[in-house]
């Protein structure tokens, strides 16, 4: 039973090794726009079990309870959580947040549509609406140009997005936005760069409107924060870091049983 318990202490340290991951990801980017933080999940592993429960013993009478050994844990899942981030002012009127459900619709050069919560928006040199980035001009999706005399810029909460253009009193409307929801958010494969892809898990994308039915609407010249907590992911830190040196404490227990055993051998 000692090399089980090497064996079964290891898989607890190789499962702890990825909420430790999970955890600094989610401090690393405490300040990453629209970032949504993750959770791990464990599962224990089969049982070995000597007895079963409802066995008959030799009175003929059921046993309540058998002889169960576990053999460790894993990792089930990463969740990620996709609860509001609290709201930055920023007073920039290509930043956009999403207030509510939805996810903004972006291009890749390639032709690939990501699916951010990220609303730090820019233009690009042909005036076309891009998600800000310094590697590719992802264009939003459906596609809206801001014309090169417009000298200012506005977004409804539903997302009709004017401009201002110079001697003209009036507002010109240029384009809608459009948000994409999942019927599964957590089944959306995580790209890095604050993107989301479709997966078979996520579901076909549900489109339609800001501020219509299951759609979030837009707040202009806001950004919207990670929705990490630092200090309860601190918190979870320490405990993870506690539990881990315990599996570490019965691998040693562990190894000095079967030295134990292995002197009693030579004697």
């Amino acid at each position: 039973m000692g090399l089980q318990t090497l064996y079964t202490a290891a898989t607890g340290m190789d499962a702890l090794q990825t909420k430790l991951d999970t955890i600094s990801n989610n401090l690393a980017n405490v300040n990453t726009t629209g970032f949504k933080q993750d959770r791990c999940n464990f599962e224990d592993l089969m049982y070995q079990n000597p007895i079963l429960p409802g066995n008959q013993d030799s009175a003929g009478q059921f046993t309540p309870t058998g002889i169960h050994v576990g053999l460790g844990v894993r990792v089930q899942s990463t969740q990620a959580d996709f609860s509001q981030g609290s709201f930055q002012q920023t007073g920039r009127p290509l930043d956009w947040a999403v207030v509510g459900d939805g996810f903004f619709q972006v291009t890749d050069p390639s032709g690939q549509i990501y699916y951010s919560r990220a609303g730090n928006f820019s233009l690009n040199a042909n005036g076309q609406i891009v998600l800000a980035s310094a590697s590719d001009g992802r264009l939003l999706d459906p596609a809206i140009t801001i014309p090169q005399d417009a000298v200012g810029i506005v977004v409804s909460p539903e997302g009709l997005v004017s401009v201002q253009q110079a001697n003209t009193p009036q507002l010109q409307q240029v384009g809608q936005i459009q948000l994409a929801r999942f019927i599964n958010p957590q089944g959306l494969l995580k790209m890095g760069q604050n993107l989301f892809q479709e997966t078979v898990s996520s579901g076909s994308p549900l489109q339609g409107n800001p501020g219509t039915p299951g759609f979030g609407t837009i707040q202009q010249n806001a950004l919207e924060n990670s929705n990490v907590n630092p200090v309860t992911q601190l918190i979870d830190l320490i405990t993870t870091q506690r539990a881990f040196e315990l599996n570490s404490q019965a691998v040693q227990t562990g190894n000095q049983v079967l030295q134990l055993i292995d002197n009693l051998q030579r004697v």
